[in-house]
């Protein structure tokens, strides 16, 4: 008898992990993002310029989490033209939209994914190491709809792996 008690605990306390672990990875740290000076404003990188300039974004929806730097989904609608756009502000050479939590509707990155393929959409660089090694992505849509999220990018992608960073990167930050 005692060992079906043990055996059922065990089961209880199993699923009980589980369900926690899963609540972790899709629930847990997300918190929604408005879009002001506070936490963080649409931006994209000026032709001319180089830097990220602030753009108009309306109906702004947005998560984001301080546990990873690629946590960033954010849904929005731009008033300006996919052809002033491209005239003015610098296309991303490979937007590869990162899979959102389910619950987080308006991010489709699989759609968003394959209108950036078919060119239905245009993939710009937001903000270049937003957080070292970390781009800011937005793709806009022809009919205004447009979404943005966090890319690793090469530095990143080699510095995080233990390589050297190639060059033309910002310093790596320091080791804890």
């Amino acid at each position: 008898m005692s060992g079906k008690i043990i055996a059922s605990l065990i089961v209880l306390i199993s699923v009980l992990v589980g369900v926690g672990i899963y609540y972790q990875q899709i629930y847990a740290y997300y918190e929604p993002v408005s879009v002001d000076a506070v936490h963080g404003e649409v931006k994209l990188t000026s032709l001319v310029s180089g830097l990220p300039e602030v753009i108009p974004a309306e109906s702004f929806e947005g998560i984001d989490a301080e546990s990873s730097p690629l946590r960033y989904r954010a849904c929005f609608s731009m008033p300006t033209s996919i052809a002033t756009l491209t005239e003015t502000y610098l296309i991303h050479e490979d937007p590869v939209p990162l899979i959102g939590p389910g619950w987080f509707d308006c991010f489709d990155a699989k759609s968003i994914g394959k209108a950036l393929e078919s060119g239905v959409a245009v993939g710009f660089m937001g903000q270049e190491n937003i957080t070292f090694g970390i781009d800011r992505v937005i793709a806009v849509f022809e009919d205004g709809r447009a979404y943005a999220w966090n890319q690793m990018n090469a530095c990143g992608e080699a510095v995080f792996d233990g390589k050297p960073a190639p060059t033309g990167c910002p310093p790596a930050p320091e080791k804890n």
